[in-house]
């Protein structure tokens, strides 16, 4: 028959391993709805903060304007341009050689002022690679030495330019510039998201860290009381000196456990705070984080990612200006190197005079017309080479390009592909997780009845802490396979919509 006092120390281990039990089944409940502490950060509120204040998140808004200038810089170059120029004034004051009559020279003191003022539109032609100018100008000349001036007017001038066997960097520039835009638009997207899963994964860094802080610090208090019923049972007769010094260890291992667990819950913060923007920790205030919920996991299917991620990432648009720029090259070699040729062709009126009203009558008819070119006799190969050498690295990038397109795909696939089976993990951690905490309660309850060995205890601790930590893991792996996924397709799967038409 049991004793009075066994009966007693029954009914208390009974009523502590409700108790514990009860707590832990409430802990796992609050855990699967999310809640968060009015104090305490949310992955939401971390995510939204390094996505919009952080220095990444403000990096990634500058790359996105800096390709609209570099685009709005890349359209103004064929439209037309409205200049002014001059030389004004243009005083010269010297002594001069000048050619006299009979063909001898003269050394004369020459002091005048000759100052120039001219406007033209030019018009770039992006077909041909020409310019068309329409001008005006006027020149007018002080000579000091005799107190007279001179006016040379143009009021219209119509001017034509054509290279012709020249490489023509408009026309590719109509090619590549577009898409080097919408690139730097989607890449806006796509840095979102990446910044998204790093902030993810710092969060859950520090989660699993406070967590761990929080298990050691309960550890470190359970084995505290373990050790004072060990030594009233010591005292009793009921234990062995051998398992009253394990105790003892456990408690000291415990109490180390719980300091690195705090300094590294700090180091992880202090990361985070570092990434995302936040305030800096305090040493020994450091704000609680939120345990989320489960990412979302809606149904995938992989080929559907793969045509999301190539409708709206950057990375299809990157292969298609990478092979342009590779025939860009080629079009350069050839460009360079053989027969070149430029028309040039000038029309307007003209006159001279002593005064600038005077300068406007009697207008003369003023055209040019010239065709200068270069054609290369014997150059040895130059151009052969040039020319070969760059179409090698044209066939060179295509099958860079042909890789990295395959590689794109698999990485699309391979990540839609994990998505299901990543929700399902978190499942089975919380489950895990529920169990092992049941377990422990019921052990430590039935080794303070004296029931079960130190070993026994120990592995049911164990057992209960790794769960606790493959929890927090699994929904790390979810949160951050989540992001990944937005990130590889610009797409959210959970609420249908392309982020890439994210106006934020």
């Amino acid at each position: 028959m049991k004793t009075l006092s066994t009966l007693v120390a029954n009914l208390r281990c009974s009523a502590v391993a409700a108790c514990v039990i009860g707590l832990l089944t409430s802990s796992i409940t609050a855990r699967a709805q999310g809640p968060a502490a009015p104090d305490s950060l949310t992955l939401a509120a971390v995510v939204a903060q390094a996505q919009g204040r952080a220095a990444v998140g403000q990096q990634a808004r500058t790359n996105r304007e800096t390709g609209y200038w570099a685009y709005r810089a890349y359209q103004a170059n064929y439209r037309p341009q409205l200049g002014l120029t001059g030389v004004l004034p243009n005083f010269n004051h010297q002594i001069t050689p000048v050619v006299q009559p009979d063909g001898t020279l003269a050394f004369k003191s020459v002091r005048n002022n000759n100052s120039t003022l001219g406007v033209a539109v030019t018009q770039n032609i992006g077909l041909t690679g020409g310019q068309v100018v329409l001008g005006s100008q006027v020149q007018r000349v002080d000579n000091f030495n005799d107190s007279t001036k001179q006016y040379n007017n143009q009021p219209f001038t119509l001017g034509f330019t054509q290279p012709i066997g020249y490489f023509n960097p408009l026309r590719w520039a109509r090619a590549v510039e577009p898409l080097r835009y919408r690139e730097s638009q989607r890449q806006y997207a796509e840095d979102r998201e990446t910044v998204a899963q790093r902030a993810t994964e710092l969060y859950f860094d520090v989660l699993v860290q406070q967590v761990n802080a929080a298990v050691a610090a309960q550890n470190a208090r359970a084995t505290a009381e373990l050790l004072r019923v060990g030594q009233e049972r010591y005292r009793l007769g009921r234990l062995s000196q051998s398992d009253l010094i394990q105790l003892e260890l456990n408690l000291l291992n415990a109490q180390q456990a719980q300091t690195q667990a705090g300094l590294d819950a700090e180091n992880a913060a202090v990361a985070l705070a570092a990434y995302a923007g936040l305030p800096g920790p305090q040493a020994g205030a450091i704000a609680a984080l939120a345990v989320p919920v489960p990412a979302p996991a809606p149904p995938v299917v992989p080929t559907d990612a793969l045509a999301q991620a190539r409708q709206h990432r950057a990375a299809p648009l990157a292969f298609q200006r990478r092979l342009l720029l590779a025939a860009r090259d080629v079009a350069y070699a050839r460009g360079t190197t053989g027969f070149q040729a430029t028309l040039l062709a000038n029309l307007g009126y003209v006159n001279q005079a002593d005064r600038l009203s005077a300068s406007y009558l009697s207008l003369q008819n003023q055209q040019q017309v010239s065709l200068a070119f270069s054609l290369p006799l014997v150059d040895w190969g130059r151009r052969h080479s040039l020319v070969r050498t760059a179409e090698l690295n044209r066939d060179q990038e295509q099958r860079n390009v042909a890789q990295d397109e395959a590689t794109f795909a698999q990485t699309v696939l391979a990540q839609a592909r994990q998505l299901g089976p990543l929700g399902q993990q978190v499942g089975l951690a919380a489950r895990a997780d529920s169990l092992a905490q049941r377990r422990y309660a019921i052990t430590r309850a039935t080794y303070e009845a004296g029931r079960l060995s130190l070993t026994d205890l120990i592995i049911a601790q164990a057992a209960k802490d790794g769960a606790r930590r493959g929890y927090i893991l699994a929904l790390r792996a979810g949160w951050v396979a989540h992001y990944r996924l937005r990130a590889l397709t610009l797409y959210d799967f959970d609420r249908q919509v392309a982020l890439s038409d994210d106006p934020s």
